[in-house]
C-alpha cells in the first residue's frame, strides 16, 4: 500500500468516528428534550389537577355557604308559622331547619380547616348563629306556653335584631373571601401551565433542530457509503433477494400449513365440546369397564384361557355402550369451561377501556388506579373482563347514565374467613366503586339471589351479580358489597394472588409416583350400582389376591358387613341410588371406626380428597396398578393429595 492510498483512507476513517461522535450527542441531547417534556408535561397535568380540585373545594364551600343562608330562612320562616298556628308540627320543622343548619356550619368548618383566614370568620357566624338561636328560642318558648302577645312582640323584634344582618353578612365574606381565594389559586396555575408550556415549545424547537441535523448528518453519511458500496454490491443483492424470496415463500407456506392445522384443531374441538357431568359419570364407568376387561384377560391369558373370553366380551360391551354415549354427547348443549392463566389485574382493566368508554357513555367517568404491587391472579380472563363489563353496566344504571365510575386493584392479605369464606393469603382486591343511588338493607340482602332484580321488567335478567358470584367463587376467591343510599356502591372482588413457581413444584410431584407397595389377603367390601363395574372391580381384586365380595346396594352394605366380615376395606362408588357413598360411609364408620375406606368415581365434577374426609379417593377408568396404589394408600390411612385425584 503506499503514502497516496493510505492517506485517504485515514481521513476516511476520521470523518467516520466523528460522524459517529456527533450522532451520539445528538441523540443524548434528543434524550434529554424528550425527558424534559415528559417531566414539564407531567408537572403541568399534576398542577391542573391541583386547580380542578381547588376550584370543586371553593364551589362546595360557597354552594354549602348559600344553602346555610337558605336554611337559616327556612327556619326563621317556620318559626313563624309557628307564632301563628301554634301548630307542634310546624314548631318541630322550625327545630330541625334550625338544627341543620348547625350541621351545615360543621361541615362548613371542616371543609375550610385548612384556610385560618376562613376559619376566623366561620368562628365568627358560629358565634352570631347561636346568639341568633337564642333570640329565636325565647320566642320559641312564648309560644310553647301560650304566651301569644309576648310571642308576637319577641318575633317582631328577633325580625329587626342586628344578629340577622350579621349572618347574611358573614355568609357573604365567607363566599366573597372563597371566591377571591379561589381566583388567585386558578391565576396562579394557568401562569405555571403557561410557563411550562412556554418552556415546552423551545425545547420542543430544539429537539426539532437536533433532529434535523441528525437527519441531515444521516442522509451524508448513507450517500457516502452508498456510493463506496454500490460497485461491489449489485451481484451480492440480487443473490440476497432472491434467498430472501425463497425464504418468505416458505414461511408463508408454513403459516398457512401452521394456520390450517390450527383451524382444523379448533373445528374438532368445537365438534367434541364439554362432556357434562352425568353423563360424564356413566361414559367413565364404560371406560373402568374396557380397561377392566382388557388388563385382565392379559394377566389371565396364561393361566386361565378360558377366562380370556369372559374378560374380553365384557371389555367389548363397554366400550359399544361407550360409543353409543359419545355419540348422543354430540347432541347436548354444553357450556364452555373455565381457561384459567395469569392475569395482571390493572393490565386487564386498562386494555378495557375503549370497551367501557363506549359501554359507559360519555357522561360518565372512568378513573383506574392500582397500589403498584403488580400481584397476579389465576382466573378466566374472558370471565374476568365480563365481571367487570357487568359491575360497570350496573354502575351505569344506578348513576342514571352520569357520574364517576371508579376501578381500583390493590393488595390484600386476609385472615381466614375475614371476607366471607375466603382462605387465609395474599388476595387482589378489584373494587368497583360508583357514585348512584346505592341500595337500601333489604335489597343488599338479596342481591345475590338468581332472577333477583330491581330494574323494570325488560330491563334485566336478576343474573349479572349471580353469575359474578359464581366465577368468584370458582376461582377460589369472595365478593363483598357496601352501599349507602344516596352516596353509591362499593363492589369488591377478592382473588387469590397467584405465584406460578408454586404450579411448578406440583406438577413435578405428580409426574414422578411412588412404586404402590404389595400388599394380599385384605377383605375388601366393594360397593357399586353399575353391575359391570362391579364386576370388573371384584374381578381386578382377586387377581390383587384379595377377598373380594359385591355389594351392588348401599343400603345392604351394614347387613353385609355383619354377616359375610370381617372386612379390612371398603371399596365404594360416590353416586349411587338411595345412597350416596359418604353417606354409607357415614353410617359404617360408625358401627366400625376403624375400617379403611376407599371412594372410587367417574363424575370429574365431584370433590377433592377434603370433601371425602380426608380419606383416599380413585378416579375411574383405573387400572389395577392404580387400585393396588389407592388400596396402599387406604389401608395406610395416608389421605391422597388433592392434585393427585386423577385418573389412574
Amino acid at each position: 500500500m503506499s503514502g497516496n492510498d493510505a492517506e485517504p483512507r485515514l481521513v476516511d476513517q476520521a470523518r467516520a468516528v466523528w460522524r459517529g461522535i456527533a450522532l451520539a450527542v445528538m441523540a443524548l441531547l434528543g434524550t434529554g428534550i424528550v425527558v424534559a417534556l415528559i417531566v414539564i408535561l407531567s408537572d403541568t397535568t399534576a398542577q391542573r389537577d391541583r386547580a380542578l380540585k381547588a376550584q370543586s373545594h371553593s364551589y362546595d364551600v360557597m354552594i354549602l355557604a348559600r344553602t346555610l343562608s337558605g336554611t337559616i330562612a327556612h327556619a326563621e320562616a317556620a318559626l313563624g308559622r309557628y307564632v301563628m298556628s301554634r301548630d307542634q308540627l310546624v314548631g318541630r320543622e322550625y327545630y330541625d331547619e334550625w338544627s341543620s343548619a348547625r350541621n351545615q356550619i360543621d361541615r362548613l368548618d371542616a371543609l375550610t380547616s385548612d384556610n385560618p383566614m376562613q376559619q376566623h370568620l366561620i368562628d365568627q357566624l358560629r358565634a352570631t348563629y347561636e346568639e341568633r338561636g337564642k333570640e329565636l328560642a325565647i320566642t320559641a318558648l312564648s309560644t310553647s306556653y301560650k304566651k301569644d302577645s309576648q310571642a308576637y312582640s319577641r318575633f317582631y323584634a328577633a325580625g329587626k335584631s342586628a344578629t340577622l344582618r350579621d349572618i347574611d353578612r358573614q355568609l357573604d365574606a365567607i363566599i366573597d373571601s372563597e371566591h377571591g381565594l379561589l381566583d388567585q389559586r386558578v391565576a396562579a396555575a394557568a401562569a405555571s401551565i403557561q410557563r411550562s408550556n412556554t418552556v415546552a415549545m423551545i425545547l420542543a424547537v430544539f429537539g426539532m433542530l437536533i433532529l434535523i441535523a441528525a437527519v441531515v448528518l444521516g442522509w451524508l453519511t448513507i450517500g457516502v457509503m452508498r456510493e463506496r458500496a454500490v460497485a461491489r454490491a449489485d451481484a451480492d443483492i440480487e443473490r440476497e433477494r432472491s434467498a430472501a424470496l425463497e425464504d418468505a415463500v416458505n414461511e408463508a407456506t408454513q403459516a398457512l400449513r401452521a394456520q390450517e392445522a390450527k383451524l382444523r384443531q379448533v373445528q374438532k374441538m368445537e365438534a367434541v365440546g364439554q362432556l357434562t357431568g352425568g353423563i360424564a359419570h356413566d361414559f367413565n364407568n364404560m371406560l373402568a369397564v374396557v380397561l377392566g376387561g382388557l388388563e385382565l384377560a392379559r394377566r389371565t391369558l396364561k393361566s386361565d384361557p378360558a377366562g380370556v373370553g369372559r374378560h374380553l366380551d365384557n371389555a367389548t360391551e363397554g366400550a359399544n355402550r361407550a360409543a353409543a354415549l359419545t355419540r348422543r354427547l354430540l347432541a347436548f348443549s354444553r357450556e364452555e369451561a373455565l381457561n384459567p392463566e395469569p392475569l395482571a389485574p390493572i393490565a386487564t382493566i386498562e386494555g378495557m377501556s375503549d370497551l367501557l368508554d363506549r359501554t359507559l357513555g360519555d357522561a360518565i367517568t372512568v378513573e383506574t388506579s392500582d397500589d403498584g404491587s403488580s400481584w397476579h391472579v389465576w382466573a378466566d380472563r374472558h370471565e374476568l373482563e365480563n365481571t367487570i363489563l357487568n359491575l360497570a353496566v350496573n354502575a351505569r344504571d344506578a348513576m342514571d347514565g352520569r357520574g364517576r365510575l371508579t376501578i381500583r386493584a390493590s393488595a390484600r392479605t386476609l385472615a381466614a374467613n375475614e371476607i366471607g369464606h375466603c382462605l387465609a393469603g395474599d388476595h387482589v382486591a378489584i373494587a368497583v366503586s360508583d357514585t348512584g343511588c346505592g341500595m337500601a338493607p333489604e335489597v343488599l340482602e338479596r342481591v345475590f339471589e338468581p332472577f333477583f332484580t330491581t330494574k323494570p321488567v325488560g330491563k334485566g335478567t336478576g343474573l349479572g351479580l349471580s353469575q359474578i358470584f359464581a366465577f368468584v367463587r370458582q376461582s377460589g376467591g369472595e365478593i363483598a358489597i357496601t352501599s349507602v343510599e344516596g352516596e353509591g356502591t362499593t363492589v369488591t372482588l377478592y382473588l387469590p394472588r397467584h405465584v406460578g413457581a408454586g404450579d411448578v413444584v406440583a406438577k413435578a410431584d405428580i409426574a414422578t409416583p411412588s412404586a404402590p407397595p404389595s400388599i394380599r389377603g385384605l377383605g375388601v367390601l366393594v360397593v357399586e350400582d353399575d353391575p359391570r363395574v362391579l364386576n370388573a372391580t371384584i374381578g381386578a381384586l382377586e387377581e390383587l389376591k384379595h377377598r373380594a365380595v359385591p355389594c351392588p346396594d348401599p343400603l345392604d352394605a351394614p347387613r353385609i358387613l355383619d354377616d359375610l366380615g370381617p372386612f379390612d376395606l371398603v371399596i365404594t362408588d360416590v353416586l349411587m341410588p338411595g345412597q350416596t357413598g359418604p353417606e354409607m360411609i357415614a353410617g359404617l364408620l360408625g358401627r366400625r371406626p376403624d375400617l379403611s375406606v376407599l371412594f372410587v368415581t367417574g363424575y370429574a365434577g365431584e370433590g377433592s380428597a377434603a370433601d371425602f374426609g380426608g380419606r383416599p379417593v380413585l378416579r375411574k377408568p383405573f387400572t389395577i396398578a392404580g387400585l393396588e396404589r389407592a388400596i396402599a394408600d387406604a389401608v395406610a390411612d395416608r389421605p391422597t393429595p388433592t392434585d393427585q385425584l386423577a385418573a389412574e
